[in-house]
């Protein structure tokens, strides 16, 4: 549901001369389908002397109409263009990147409209350009063909991605400067995970969007109900952020258990049940304007299991600022301890915490093994299904998973000062002295 441009110029006053000029030079039906004034920036192809443009978004971001208007500038410019369309199969193809509400045939204007035979897979322009589709489950379909452009749609799901891939670059061999256009919705998949390596040597493009940025030609109350739904946890992050979220092999958490250990809500607490337990627990900095304070509060439900229930951390803020953080997160979930790290600090950690409410239930913790060996115990109970997260906490949950079994940290930031706080919280309600899980966690 495209919105029309010429319907916004109320809207939009600074571009009324714009759009004036334009109607009187082209005429309506012209500025209709003038994708330069169309698009949103996201959307318009990247500058420079680029082979491979990488465009990695969220649903519904208009990744296919970025694709098909790619595609027909190229066509309606050079007659001599040899296009392939290449999607995760020929019917996919041809339904999405040629027939599709957003497709080749819809964007067209009406005095330059593409014939298409489905039974050659062609569709030819009145300028004699041609495009050709290709599935991706038979990547053998790509050996021989040659081309000038490529538009590859939604590449995360290719099967054979690889050998299609490869077929395709290598068919990039007519024109001046062979171009191929990938759009997809990212995953952590071989062929992706190439492309993201290849941009950062330089060989590739890459853009992002975000679910959001489209907004406007959206359903009303569908992006806000896709955030209520779906907001900050792994298949949101993917599948309306457009984030290219990957395991790292090794990890103590793996991204796929915490979706395993996520609720909407305690079981009971929308009937009024509390938490029997709710702990506080903090990780402070080590200078006092370095890495965050980690602050993470956890409870204990009915069902014995531990509850992770907010991520309260702060970054790049003086002592008192964040223990005014940590007495805040106490008061505002009725926490019955409040557990602080004092290796860094020490008193000094336990002064700014009681200056900030001298009534904190306090307890302070000293670390006498490394923060890996002190969360193997804590990721050991989410395997066990011990422990749930309450919503999401994204970066949290990006910390947790950079934990290495054995040693090492490969998440974002210096420090998983978060997760130290996380493992601390669960410690405190879930295993005794010497790391042993307790039966019910009291």
């Amino acid at each position: 549901m495209e919105t029309s441009h010429i319907e916004w110029l109320d809207a939009w006053p600074d571009q009324q001369a714009k759009v004036r000029r334009l109607l009187k030079e082209a005429g309506r039906d012209r500025v209709e389908y003038e994708w330069d004034w169309l698009a949103r920036p996201g959307q318009l192809a990247p500058e420079g002397d680029w082979r491979v443009w990488l465009m990695m978004a969220g649903r519904g971001f208009g990744k296919t109409r970025a694709g098909a208007e790619w595609v027909r500038g190229i066509a309606e410019a050079d007659p001599t263009a040899r296009i392939a369309l290449v999607g995760a199969t020929l019917g996919e193809a041809r339904r999405v990147m040629v027939e599709g509400a957003s497709g080749l045939l819809a964007i067209a204007p009406w005095w330059c409209r593409p014939v298409f035979a489905p039974a050659l897979r062609k569709l030819t322009w009145p300028n004699g350009a041609v495009a050709t589709l290709f599935g991706a489950a038979e990547p053998e379909s790509l050996r021989g063909p040659q081309f000038s452009h490529g538009w590859a749609d939604e590449i995360a799901k290719w099967p054979f991605a690889q050998g299609a891939w490869d077929n395709l670059m290598m068919a990039m061999r007519l024109g001046r400067r062979p171009q191929v256009m990938a759009t997809t919705t990212p995953r952590p998949v071989a062929l992706v995970r190439r492309l993201v390596a290849d941009a950062a040597a330089g060989s590739v493009v890459v853009t992002r969007g975000r679910t959001a940025d489209n907004r406007a030609n959206l359903a009303d109350g569908f992006v806000e109900a896709m955030e209520r739904s779906y907001g900050g946890t792994r298949l949101g992050r993917q599948e309306l952020d457009g984030e290219l979220i990957e395991e790292v092999e090794g990890a103590l958490w793996s991204r796929d258990l915490i979706e395993r250990c996520r609720v909407a809500h305690v079981p009971g607490a929308g009937d009024g049940a509390a938490l029997h337990r709710v702990v506080v627990a903090v990780d402070p900095p080590a200078s006092a304007h370095g890495d965050a304070c980690g602050i993470v509060v956890a409870g204990i439900g009915g069902d014995g299991r531990a509850y992770v229930i907010a991520d309260a951390s702060v970054e790049g803020c003086s002592p008192e600022s964040w223990a005014r953080a940590v007495a805040a997160a106490a008061t505002v979930h009725g926490a019955d301890k409040v557990v602080a790290e004092a290796n860094n600090g020490g008193e000094m950690v336990a002064s700014v915490l009681r200056a900030a409410d001298e009534r904190l239930p306090l307890k302070l913790v000293h670390a006498s093994r490394g923060k890996v060996a002190r969360a193997e115990p804590v990721a050991a109970l989410y395997e066990a299904g011990r422990v749930a997260h309450r919503g999401a906490f994204p970066q949290l949950e990006d910390e947790m998973c950079g934990l290495l079994t054995g040693g090492g940290y490969v998440g974002p930031g210096r420090s998983p000062d978060r997760a130290d706080a996380l493992v601390w919280a669960l410690t405190e309600l879930m295993l005794g002295k010497r790391g042993e899980a307790r039966v019910r966690g009291f």
